[in-house]
């Protein structure tokens, strides 16, 4: 894949998706502090605090996590990863995760993002590509795989909680992958 890549959103607003840099610290901690509450208390970590995107930004170069962010206007406005094993009877799968600034939501972007992750799981000779939704809460996300050929392996009924005590569905996705786009 060719970065830096220009990419026009629905709204046309440009915005230029490239691989997460060391340099990118400031702007990542500064991105998720942006997100609501309401955007990210399902994630699996801590994104509020420091230490945990310092770790995410000193494992660039151990290859078993490819983050790329979207930029506009001199800031990230979208951070994707596709997080992999070298070991294990689920080396073969990689793992998303997306987060797109809520200005920047239902343009495409996470769209834009999950291609891209794809065509690097394919370059990797991954399998299939996982990834998990919460069920009321990301429906159009799960709109938009279900579009790129993701289906639902799972339904974890009332598997995660919200810090308010709802508990909510949690949706498992695959996509096969393959060699090349022409084997779709």
């Amino acid at each position: 894949m060719r970065y830096p890549k220009e990419v026009i959103l629905k709204d046309r607003t440009e915005a230029i998706i490239r691989p997460l840099e060391k340099d990118d610290e400031s702007m990542l901690i500064y991105f998720y502090k942006s997100i609501p509450e309401k955007d990210r208390w399902y994630l699996k970590y801590d994104v509020t605090n420091k230490a945990v995107i310092h770790k995410w930004i000193e494992d660039i170069d151990k290859g078993l996590v490819f983050s790329i962010v979207a930029a506009a206007k001199n800031r990230i406005i979208a951070h994707a990863g596709l997080l992999t094993h070298e070991f294990g009877c689920t080396k073969h799968v990689g793992r998303l995760r997306i987060m797109v600034d809520s200005k920047y939501q239902h343009k495409r972007l996470g769209t834009w993002m999950l291609l891209d992750l794809i065509q690097l799981g394919m370059d990797k000779g991954l399998d299939d590509i996982r990834a998990d939704f919460v069920i009321g809460e990301e429906d159009p996300a799960i709109e938009s795989a279900h579009k790129l050929d993701f289906f639902k392996v799972a339904t974890l009924k009332d598997y995660v909680k919200s810090s308010r005590g709802t508990r909510y569905d949690l949706q498992i996705m695959v996509k096969r992958l393959h060699k090349t786009w022409g084997d779709f």
